[in-house]
């Protein structure tokens, strides 16, 4: 697993070892940043949250590509240890939340952009956008990304759905924050 584009093209990223952590498959991550990519033009000055991050490869890559800070938000400890020696290896700066998603309170500032790529068997994704969009966590217009398997249906309220993409046993949805 490597970064795809920007200034850590190439570099590699770490992942724990077992399968608690899945980590975005390349084909699928280059898919999303190129469906994003083409709505935002441009990643700079972008504040950008990664939930679930495992490896952190979602927020790195957005780093990666200008975004101007990501915060990272996971709960395993394996997962946790692997983030965080991608962040240093990389040297970027970054915030750490090391709690679950659903334990987030109302938000010091709103992100511009989110990407989630929970445990399939969670289907966390429409009750995560729609809390979190209630507490503050999403700009008006910001983009949402969700990661999940092929049968999961991502309609929140508030959400307009911008394109859905599917990759072997993952499915991409793209939504747009219409708070």
């Amino acid at each position: 697993m490597r970064i795809i584009a920007g200034q850590w093209r190439g570099r590699p990223l770490k992942a724990p070892k077992g399968d608690e952590t899945r980590p975005s498959a390349d084909r699928t991550r280059e898919a999303l940043f190129s469906m994003l990519a083409s709505r935002l033009g441009s990643f700079e000055d972008l504040a950008v949250i990664d939930l679930f991050a495992g490896t952190g490869a979602l927020g790195l890559e957005a780093l990666s590509r200008g975004a101007a800070s990501c915060t990272f938000v996971e709960q395993d400890k394996a997962a946790l240890d692997a983030l965080r020696a991608n962040i240093a290896s990389l040297g970027a700066r970054a915030d750490v939340r090391a709690q679950a998603v659903g334990t987030l309170g109302p938000s010091p500032r709103p992100y511009d952009l989110m990407m989630m790529d929970p445990p399939y068997d969670m289907r966390a994704g429409v009750p995560t956008l729609e809390r979190l969009a209630r507490l503050g966590w999403l700009a008006p217009g910001a983009l949402a990304s969700v990661e999940g398997e092929r049968a999961e249906i991502v309609t929140p309220q508030g959400f307009a759905i911008e394109t859905e993409r599917q990759y072997g046993k993952a499915k991409l949805t793209l939504l747009r924050y219409e708070g």
